[in-house]
């Protein structure tokens, strides 16, 4: 097995925002084998900074990486049926969406909710990746990991992951320590839909579906996705650029009664707290669908921050920065970014 190692290697095509970045070294791995080779015979290589990428989908290049990009792109999907429950793993390279529809194709429920979110598996746990009131960690019970600092293959459960809300024990305390190999998850041939968070039942209505099966939710998600963010083979985007904040019932309170004539967008989180749409406040403080030279927010979602065309990383941060001020000035509230920025 001969690993390929590029010199100064263009990553736009490799980033869901589609902009322009060159990786110092750049190397793609299929298999652990593979893994495996570059930590022993290429450690020379593996010593210098690195950046594990899969699908790029959750990434802001604001430089150059001076470093080694390691490409993670493992295939396979097993699934394993006993009684009502469906043990699935999937290598880290299978594109997100691909994984969704291998089990929505199947009847095994639990991911319905999120078809279409952009990335591959093995990123999935690093975000803890949700949408409309699912999270991974409901479905979750391992990934396989190779620790870059140990040189060898372990596992994690879900506690281990320390999952939060768009949040993981690596992507903080072991950012970059760690390479997702594979990912098992567990659902059930026993649907239980969550229909309540956004515009999931609305669209049912509106399609006249009463009784609805894992592939209506998983279409009408699709469709909601479809409608309100841009497609990223025709405009750079990562989705949802900011975390929806988590306020407490009473500041929430205190925020009605200074603005009175708002409608404010929030899901309930706990007895105490709630989630404030940052789509909406990003809207409030009108800018949905404003451009900044090649770069802006989306038109049908505030929350999407968009390269129109040939918008630099760094443009793209200081548009940021910019919303977070002025959401900071207009509510007390300051957005966090989901985005990873390099």
């Amino acid at each position: 097995m001969e690993l390929t190692v590029r010199e100064h290697f263009p990553l736009k095509q490799y980033n869901t925002f589609g902009v322009d970045a060159f990786a110092k070294q750049y190397v793609e791995v299929r298999s652990e084998e593979a893994i495996i080779q570059l930590f022993t015979e290429q450690q020379a290589l593996t010593r210098q900074r690195l950046l594990i990428l899969g699908g790029g989908s959750n990434i802001l290049f604001t430089k150059d990486f001076d470093g080694l990009v390691v490409r993670i792109n493992i295939p396979g999907i097993q699934h394993v049926v006993s009684g009502s429950t469906v043990t699935v793993t999937a290598g880290a390279g299978v594109i997100w969406n691909e994984l969704v529809w291998y089990c929505v194709d199947r009847q095994f429920a639990g991911i319905e909710n999120l078809a279409l979110i952009p990335g591959t598996a093995g990123a999935a746990p690093i975000q803890n990746i949700g949408a409309y009131g699912v999270e991974l960690k409901d479905v979750f019970v391992s990934c396989r990991v190779f620790d870059t600092q140990r040189r060898e293959f372990s596992t994690f459960d879900k506690a281990a992951c320390q999952f939060g809300y768009r949040e993981s024990y690596f992507k903080r305390k072991a950012k970059g320590r760690y390479i997702i190999t594979q990912v098992t998850l567990q659902l059930s041939l026993r649907p239980a839909f969550n229909t309540s968070y956004g515009a999931i039942r609305s669209e049912l209505a509106r399609r006249n579906i009463t009784d609805p099966t894992i592939t209506d939710i998983a279409n009408v998600v699709s469709a909601i996705r479809t409608d309100k963010l841009p497609d990223p083979s025709t405009i750079g985007n990562s989705g949802s650029f900011f975390k929806n904040p988590i306020v407490s019932v009473q500041y929430l309170q205190q925020l009605q009664s200074t603005f009175p004539d708002k409608d404010f967008v929030f899901y309930p989180v706990d007895a105490g707290h709630v989630k404030i749409a940052a789509g909406w406040l990003i809207e409030q403080c009108g800018w949905k669908g404003k451009r900044v030279g090649d770069t802006g927010t989306w038109k049908n979602q505030a929350l999407v921050l968009v390269n129109h065309k040939n918008a630099s990383g760094s443009a793209v941060y200081e548009l940021s920065e910019r919303i977070i001020n002025d959401v900071q000035a207009q509510f007390g509230i300051t957005l966090t970014r989901e985005v990873n920025i390099l």
